[in-house]
């Protein structure tokens, strides 16, 4: 009997601990469709090599704090902000506004941008890119962005970030794209786990 319950317990833990190990590669809505990207060969940012033994993105837990309503100062006479790229490119934007957030009890700001042109059908999204702590670590070297809507903008002045839905520039996975470069003014001193993962070619 003390053998067979010596033999649970043993599975028991060896099955918690590969749990533990188990990459988290996609539960919710954001990650579902990410992935689902990313399988297909006609929209997917991945190489032909790295598509055929792509099994899924690899994310952050979800995280709920990592879900914000930030305070957002719009910025209508900013200037035209024109964006470096990992190319020759120059990719132009206009400053939307300033965001002003918490974590953790830290206070932070980041700056928000639209594009000069936008295409209709992303006339309400917003482009938000950032630096923080996990970069070059557990999260892709050049930060990465976050898709804002405007819809989720309210007449109090706020606005709903949420750094869960936080994705890779496609130069991650691929020499062949031109992406912005994220303004070092849009570091945050803290660790952001949430998110996509830094990709492992």
């Amino acid at each position: 009997m003390k053998n067979i319950l010596l033999l649970i317990l043993i599975i028991t833990i060896q099955s918690c601990s590969s749990q533990k190990k188990r990459k988290n590669s996609g539960n919710s809505s954001f990650q579902k469709e990410m992935n689902a990207k990313f399988k297909d060969a006609t929209i997917s940012p991945l190489t032909k090599k790295g598509l055929k033994k792509f099994k899924g993105l690899s994310f952050f837990r979800q995280d709920d704090k990592y879900r914000i309503i930030a305070k957002i100062v719009k910025t209508p006479d900013a200037p035209t902000f024109s964006f470096p790229t990992t190319t020759d490119r120059v990719a132009v934007y206009k400053k939307y506004g300033i965001v002003s957030f918490s974590i953790d009890e830290k206070d932070f700001d980041l700056a928000i941008y639209q594009e000069l042109k936008p295409q209709l059908e992303y006339i309400d999204h917003l482009f938000l890119p950032f630096l923080d702590n996990t970069n070059g670590k557990t999260s892709y070297e050049g930060g990465r962005f976050i898709d804002v809507l405007t819809t989720d903008e309210s007449e109090t002045g706020t606005i709903v970030i949420d750094f869960n839905t936080a994705y890779n520039p496609y130069c991650a996975y691929s020499n062949r794209y031109s992406c912005p470069i994220t303004p070092r003014d849009n570091y945050l001193d803290i660790d952001i786990k949430a998110g996509v993962k830094a990709y492992v070619k």
